[in-house]
């Protein structure tokens, strides 16, 4: 994982493990640093500029950067000198270097609260953490890498995992200077600090810089660096917080797609919400021309080879009026869906109290939802006496004749995706959820779960304390400014819907071929190019289903790693599809 020029009288045989690992001997003194040392750190490789006294070859390798990776040379000597050997390649990361000095600091680490911290072991949870690093826009890291970071000397992974359900729910790389090349200075450094955003725990973040801290303090480091994008303000406050002060350490990149924000300057749309700019991002990416007609609303138009389409979000103009329509009218929906032979939940108008209690007594829970809507507004479930539906129905802005209700179908909430008649993705979506640590109360809980929410998804999903939150919080015995004990788990709303905070988990590699079968069925029945199906299922390796709803303007960023831009692009413009680089695919 470390390359580096070694003395001329070391033994060759402990040379070819340093060639491996970058460890040195015992006998070799701390003062006689290795030259042109480079670590692969998974997502690419971090280059110690000041091991480097010929800047043409330190220039050289971030030329040579692998397609897919991000490479970074650090501690550069005179970075505008570099760049000037290659002004079009190179460029200064517009980021802060941050130090925290590990001989000085107190980590005295109180014990954590439904999470534990600890060094990567196994393959598995490094694919796990790898959803984590997409969620962030970082580079996934592969499983051969993972597998030797388990043993490596230079190379320390750390990932948070959630004593309930024992997945990952955070990750963080950490690189030991004095192994990797005998750092007279005898520091180290932090990458890749990232946190699921459905993460239930205050803190986890915070949590894991501190325990990579305390690795290397008692290993005997003197510092721990790490690198903050200048405008990450919330990270910032963090670091600053936990003692970490700023240095005139500087890093050059490589000018490539991946880093294109960091060099291109701001964007005239920066208005754009999530749904809308991942396309757009794509359609750059291919050289494809975009318009933007109406940042607020997700409006543009992008234009190739004589070929323009407008589009809002998912939706283009390849989409007809037609199956917009059938779409956006659930009852219709539901209604040709049957007639292709899938299942569907029976439901009703809601005009007639008489029949909607007849509808109650035999499905006993039902949900009231309105015939054309979206995001979830004005949708109540698990409905199950008449006085409730009643309230629901009262509730919705709209005539009777627009309100539906609908048997209530048990199971998880599965959103397939499906692009040119083929499916991409898929997804359970999940209700809200907060976990206790027996210090803030639950709406405390909310409120940070939903700052995380919104900041991966630029504001898009958050959870909203209203009527239907506070019901749902009763429901499980609580109030909302009660404690909620530690690793008690509660819902706080019982739609899944991303938008009132809904957690969303890949599934795209599990779906029975039945459940994609019917997606594609149900795209073709509804003759429409771009959808989102809403199934209910109670396993999704099972065959059985009901679809709940069709959605013509799918949030296509809810689905990444997947590639739903991507294929959204292709069927757009096909004679734009890029050749698919395997370390580009999801793992």
């Amino acid at each position: 994982m470390s390359s580096g020029k070694l003395p001329d009288n070391l033994d060759p045989q402990k040379m070819a493990s340093l060639k491996h690992w970058g460890e040195l001997p015992d006998e070799i003194d701390v003062d006689q640093m290795l030259e042109n040392v480079v670590v692969d750190c998974g997502w690419g490789r971090l280059i110690f500029g000041q091991t480097f006294f010929e800047s043409k070859k330190l220039v050289q390798l971030l030329l040579q950067e692998q397609e897919g990776k991000r490479d970074l040379a650090l501690y550069v000597r005179d970075p505008h000198v570099l760049i000037s050997h290659a002004p079009q390649e190179l460029f200064l990361d517009p980021s802060y270097t941050y130090r925290l000095i590990l001989s000085t600091a107190k980590l005295n680490l109180p014990k954590t609260e439904g999470f534990t911290i600890k060094l990567i072991r196994e393959v598995g949870e490094g694919i796990e953490a790898n959803s984590i690093l997409a969620q962030h826009g970082m580079i996934r890291v592969s499983r051969s890498f993972y597998h030797q970071s388990i043993d490596s000397p230079i190379v320390h992974i750390l990932v948070a995992k959630d004593n309930i359900t024992g997945n990952v729910i955070g990750v963080a790389t950490g690189i030991d200077h004095q192994k990797a090349l005998n750092d007279p200075d005898n520091g180290s450094s932090i990458w890749s600090v990232a946190v699921d955003a459905q993460c239930p725990y205050p803190g986890v973040g915070e949590r894991i810089v501190q325990e990579m801290s305390k690795l290397f303090q008692n290993q005997g480091r003197d510092f721990l660096d790490l690198s903050v994008f200048h405008n990450n303000i919330q990270a910032i406050d963090l670091y600053e917080k936990l003692g970490f002060e700023k240095i005139p350490v500087y890093c050059l990149k490589h000018k490539n797609c991946i880093n294109e924000k960091l060099f291109s300057g701001p964007q005239p749309e920066d208005k754009l919400n999530v749904y809308a700019r991942i396309i757009i991002d794509e359609a750059r990416r291919r050289g494809i021309l975009v318009d933007i007609i109406d940042s607020t609303n997700g409006y543009f138009n992008l234009s190739f080879g004589g070929r323009s389409i407008t589009c809002r979000e998912s939706l283009s103009e390849m989409t007809s009026a037609i199956a917009m329509s059938r779409c956006q009218d659930k009852s219709t929906t539901l209604k040709i869906l049957k007639e292709a032979s899938l299942s569907v939940p029976e439901q009703i108008n809601a005009t007639d109290q008489q029949k909607v209690k007849q509808f109650l007594k035999r499905h006993k829970r039902v949900v009231v939802k309105p015939d054309v809507g979206e995001q979830g507004k004005h949708v109540m479930v698990d409905l199950s006496n008449i006085s409730e539906v009643m309230a629901a129905i009262k509730q919705i802005p709209a005539s009777p004749q627009t309100i539906l209700v609908e048997q209530l179908v048990f199971g998880f909430d599965l959103r397939i995706i499906v692009i040119d008649f083929e499916v991409v993705a898929a997804a359970i979506r999940m209700p809200p959820t907060v976990t206790g640590d027996g210090r803030h109360t639950i709406k405390e809980l909310i409120e940070k779960q939903s700052r995380r929410r919104a900041s991966a998804t630029d504001g898009e999903s958050q959870i909203p304390i209203d009527d239907e939150t506070l019901r749902c919080i009763r429901l499980s015995g609580h109030e909302i400014e009660s404690i909620l004990p530690v690793e008690t788990t509660i819902q706080v709303r019982k739609t899944a819907n991303l938008h009132t905070g809904g957690i969303i988990l890949d599934v795209t590699h599990r779906l029975h071929p039945t459940l994609a079968k019917a997606a594609v069925t149900g795209a073709l029945a509804l003759n429409i190019p771009v959808v989102g199906f809403d199934f209910m299922v109670p396993d999704v390796e099972g065959e059985d289903y009901s679809i709940i709803e069709a959605n013509e303007r799918p949030g296509l960023a809810n689905h990444e790693p997947q590639p739903t831009a991507e294929r959204f692009v292709d069927l757009l413009f096909p004679q734009t599809k890029p050749i698919r680089n395997p370390c580009l695919e999801p793992v």
